[in-house]
């Protein structure tokens, strides 16, 4: 059910213009707010809530606070206007499962198998004995929340799962009070929603069956009836048909539960909203992980067409219109003073993943890398470095950090900002970097390690020297005709340089590339890398 407080927080219409001051004001960075109800009388001093808003596949161009011209993000501009405005942000790696596992418990993904990118019948990928970021802030006090794209898997193992029934493991024994998600990827079936573990809407007597290695006899494969789509593949995405798109995997039955894809932004920023509201006079963390703009990008009727970049940009608008939402719920409620909210994305961007929706014909100028190499899937720049906000509140006002920050730190960074102490063991790879996330720092990491789709791992240093590790996997991705990054040699670049990474100069600089291949060496020397 959708509490009352929440339907005043739904809509939004932003047009407010980015300011162009760059200015930090005089407000202490640290420290415990205060929180201000709705009827505007003061309270007692409270911990200051946190959100992660985590995008799905938007790249570093794609919004229009970090120059983009093609499709205009006012909710995001806004965020960014009275906020900080990082330009070398970095996720651990350039796909979705391994970097939001990096995310969730502070270890490189590469350090354990099973964290490549997920089915939608996988087994639980973080096990109910791992410390995670929900466990921290559960021992801080906080109600723990976890809303949208999950992908992370469920269930013991893989096929195992009780869709009729009581998922279990699920996100309750990771940390999260409550959660609603789906549970992989709006490409993947199953296609329905489970909150805290149970299947949303499902009548009992039409039970869901979901296999990724057996069709279901009597369904229709998208393979063998093109006539029954609305949406066609370019790759791939040819067994399942669920609301007229071909999907991964195999799925029967659930017709009751099934989601439309073009609500299934509504559904998540609903609950996300309704948690906040139901949590309003405590501490709290909500994970909300966004669908858009991963495909199929099927936004809803009041965007489709409205970018002029076809369904992807249109996704942007309605990624664009969840932020909004959110900052507005926050300040009806009166809480956004004492909120951080973090905006980023898991990886970066990919135009043609599988569908024919025309994303390359309508792409224009619109450069969703912005000036870097790769995206989604590869080792160069765009793989990781995604766009990243930090608002707390009015403390900044239109602050540009260029400090150097891996999503791999925000574990530890939390814990210093909710004032606890990380079990010894836990969040192994995760480093306190609160004040760069605050702005008191703005030159940040030594260095970040990144990994690609198939686990070439590269590191880059805070100068910009980048070394990528040899690797005998695919240059390019066949399909969506990424460069993957992967070569046989030892690749150097400077990513600062005007040449980014157009030229491979390690015989130029060998040194460098040694003093960046040692260091690589000793990190993955404390774990063993997962392939």
């Amino acid at each position: 059910m959708i509490g009352p407080a929440v339907w005043s927080c739904l809509m939004l219409n932003c047009t407010d213009t980015m300011k162009t001051v760059n200015l930090l004001k005089t407000v202490p960075l640290t420290g415990v707010a205060l929180l201000v109800g709705c009827s505007g009388s003061p309270q007692k001093p409270q911990k200051p809530n946190v959100i992660i808003i985590y995008a799905d596949d938007i790249g570093y161009g794609d919004l229009s606070c970090n120059g983009t011209a093609a499709v205009s993000t006012p909710n995001v501009d806004s965020l960014a206007e009275h906020g900080i405005r990082f330009t070398n942000s970095h996720t651990t790696s350039s796909v979705s499962t391994p970097s939001r596992y990096g995310l969730l418990t502070g270890q490189y993904p590469w350090r354990k198998a099973g964290t490549g990118i997920a089915t939608g019948d996988a087994g639980m990928i973080i096990r109910p004995e791992q410390y995670t970021l929900a466990d921290m802030f559960r021992e801080a006090g906080y109600a723990t929340g976890a809303v949208g794209k999950w992908h992370l898997g469920l269930g013991d193992k893989a096929g195992t799962q009780d869709w009729n029934g009581t998922v279990s493991p699920a996100l309750a024994d990771i940390g999260f009070e409550y959660s609603y998600i789906m549970a992989a990827t709006g490409d993947r079936v199953p296609c329905v929603f489970i909150e805290d573990g149970k299947v949303v809407n499902l009548d009992p007597s039409d039970p869901i069956q979901v296999s990724y290695t057996t069709p279901f006899v009597g369904e229709p494969l998208a393979r063998d009836h093109p006539e029954l789509l609305r949406i066609h593949p370019s790759q791939g995405h040819d067994q399942a048909i669920i609301n007229g798109i071909p999907r991964i995997g195999y799925m029967k039955g659930g017709k009751s539960a099934l989601w439309r894809d073009e609500d299934i932004a509504d559904s998540i920023t609903v609950h996300a909203l309704d948690f906040i509201a139901e949590h309003k006079d405590e501490p709290f963390f909500l994970y909300l992980g966004t669908n858009d703009i991963h495909v199929p990008r099927v936004p809803h009727e009041r965007f489709a067409g409205k970018s002029g970049l076809g369904p992807r940009g249109d996704a942007l608008l309605s990624f664009d219109e969840t932020v909004g939402r959110v900052m507005k719920c926050l300040e009806e409620l009166g809480i956004d003073d004492n909120t951080v909210v973090i905006l980023s994305s898991d990886n970066g961007p990919v135009v043609d993943d599988g569908y024919q929706d025309q994303a390359w014909e309508l792409l224009g100028d619109h450069r969703p890398w912005a000036d870097f190499r790769g995206g989604k899937y590869s080792a160069f720049e765009a793989g990781t470095r995604v766009p990243m906000i930090v608002r707390w509140g009015d403390r900044y006002e239109g602050v540009v950090s260029d400090a150097l920050f891996s999503h791999i730190d925000f574990f530890a960074s939390l814990a210093a900002l909710s004032g606890v102490e990380i079990p010894e063991g836990a969040a192994p790879d995760s480093r306190n970097a609160l004040d760069v996330l605050t702005g008191e720092d703005l030159t940040g990491r030594d260095y970040v390690i990144e990994q690609n789709v198939n686990s070439t791992l590269s590191i880059m240093d805070s100068e910009g020297w980048k070394y990528i590790s040899p690797s005998d996997a695919p240059a390019i991705e066949f399909y969506t005709k990424m460069e993957l990054g992967n070569s046989p040699d030892e690749q150097l670049y400077n990513v600062s340089s005007e040449k980014c990474e157009k030229d491979n100069c390690i015989d130029e600089f060998p040194e460098k590339a040694a003093e960046l291949k040692k260091m690589l060496e000793e990190e993955t020397a404390k774990g063993v890398a997962a392939k």
